[in-house]
């Protein structure tokens, strides 16, 4: 009887321990989002870090995002159009493929995709950095690591993330029409049209609201972890593989949420 009771408290103790790391964890990656905001709307700006990075998050970042569009793009057409085959509604295709990638698939699989890019990226850089103690540098020659170093890269996710999912929203939608065009008998202007009919501004607009929130995650993520950095290389190479994991749980916890206000459920 004692045994039982010792390995139910233990257990208990377990479960207390990790849900209170979960929170102190929370509230960390918080205070950092917090401090790093606040640093955003007080001088000096740098434009150089900040245009680095907006060239990392869009430029360097459309071909893979492109790629993953058009494939999600083409593969929803086939797989809607399956399965609308068994209730004769085929002429549904052009709009659930819009719908989808501008609502949901666009700005998720983008973010997911940056997330693996510029999130581990920005955790090993900044990671590095910290460990081979460049960030207390910094802080010797009176420059904010805050302001120069993760205010930018927030800033610059932020804003970029939403150009970013705009263009996968066209390259999502011409995958879509392609293989509905050209495999499935679709006529094209019908689609274009079925498409500009059933597409309004605010299927865009959750779509871009979500990919900002998204951006914002993933800087944050990727910032807390390379500035959390220690113990050399693999500490480095935990930050790294921490920033990915927390930014994609961010990314689809947000995405419900996001998704319940921006359309009234809740």
């Amino acid at each position: 009887m004692g045994t039982s009771v010792t390995w139910i408290l233990n257990g208990l103790a377990r479960i207390g321990a990790g849900l209170l790391a979960l929170v102190a964890g929370v509230g960390a990656r918080t205070l950092f989002a917090l401090q790093a905001t606040w640093r955003i709307a007080a001088p000096p700006f740098y434009p150089r870090v900040f245009f680095g990075q907006v060239a990392e998050f869009f430029y360097f970042s459309l071909p893979v995002v492109g790629l993953t569009a058009l494939f999600t793009g083409m593969v929803l057409a086939l797989q809607s159009y399956t399965g609308f085959e068994r209730f004769s509604a085929e002429a549904a295709v052009p709009q659930v493929v819009a719908l989808s990638i501008a609502r949901e698939l666009g700005p998720v699989l983008a973010g997911l995709m940056v997330s693996g890019r510029m999130g581990a990226a920005m955790a090993a850089e900044l990671g590095a950095m910290r460990v081979t103690e460049q960030i207390d540098a910094l802080s010797t020659l009176r420059v904010d690591p805050m302001r120069y170093l993760v205010a930018p890269r927030i800033l610059a996710a932020t804003l970029s993330l939403p150009l970013l999912v705009l263009a996968a929203d066209v390259i999502g939608i011409l995958g879509g029409y392609l293989v509905a065009v050209g495999q499935l008998g679709f006529d094209g202007p019908l689609f274009v049209s079925n498409v500009m009919r059933f597409l309004t501004g605010g299927d865009l607009g959750s779509g871009l609201i979500k990919a900002a929130v998204f951006g914002y995650l993933i800087a944050v993520m990727g910032c807390y972890h390379g500035f959390t950095a220690s113990a050399g290389a693999e500490g480095v190479g935990r930050a790294t593989t921490s920033a990915v994991v927390s930014s994609a749980i961010a990314i689809l916890a947000s995405n419900f949420l996001l998704t319940a206000l921006l359309f009234g459920i809740v």
